[in-house]
């Protein structure tokens, strides 16, 4: 039997890393086998392209350069490890998936949906995830909590804050726009409180009875 796919998305701080721990483990806890990985990367050659996109200047690509680079990254990453995870049964915890291309080049940077829409579809064709987890917060505080973070992948952080509340507006206007794929949960509370809505949204989307 497939395995299923849910991706984490949101803006910085939103304690995405934290969330997908989480819920791997509650995922393992109720007998699934579970792959977690992250975009971009989650594969060696994502990786390399990972090195080139987090870290830097501001300003080292303009948009389509930066959707070129999240586009090869993931075409590798799907083909290297998400496929093969899922033919094999696995549940596919993914932190950031193509939804982050359309908010942070297309809501962020500008480019058109319709181009970025193309561009998934040579990379993944009709592939989609079946449930895509959106931390909101404001982006005052997902920057005041990502800016503690340190270990040098801060680029996309450092694009400043009209940048992130376009990014908010973004995911938003994603998880309105397919709602029946998204749940966007409130990620202001506790650690605690955003896994119990996170465990919530995945039962109730995906039926897990445990």
């Amino acid at each position: 039997m497939r395995g299923r796919f849910i991706t984490f998305e949101g803006g910085e701080g939103g304690g995405k890393s934290t969330q997908i721990r989480l819920l791997a483990e509650a995922l393992r806890t109720a007998g699934l086998e579970v792959t977690a990985t992250r975009e971009p990367g989650g594969a060696p050659g994502a990786e390399d392209i990972r090195a080139l996109l987090v870290q830097g200047d501001v300003g080292r690509w303009d948009a389509i350069t930066e959707a070129l680079l999240h586009s090869a990254a993931r075409r590798d990453h799907l083909v290297r490890t998400v496929w093969p995870a899922l033919e094999r049964g696995d549940w596919v915890v993914c932190d950031r998936y193509a939804d982050s291309t359309l908010a942070y080049q297309g809501f962020g940077h500008g480019l058109a949906t319709e181009s970025l829409e193309t561009l998934y579809r040579v990379v993944a064709g009709n592939f989609v995830p079946d449930l895509t987890i959106i931390l909101d917060l404001p982006a005052e505080a997902g920057l005041s909590r990502a800016g503690g973070r340190g270990g040098g992948e801060d680029r996309y952080e450092r694009m400043g804050l009209e940048f992130h509340r376009r990014l908010r507006d973004g995911f938003l206007a994603i998880a309105a726009r397919h709602p029946h794929r998204c749940a966007v949960i409130d990620a202001t509370g506790s650690i605690e409180a955003v896994q119990a809505r996170v465990w919530a949204a995945v039962k109730d989307r995906l039926g897990l009875t445990a």
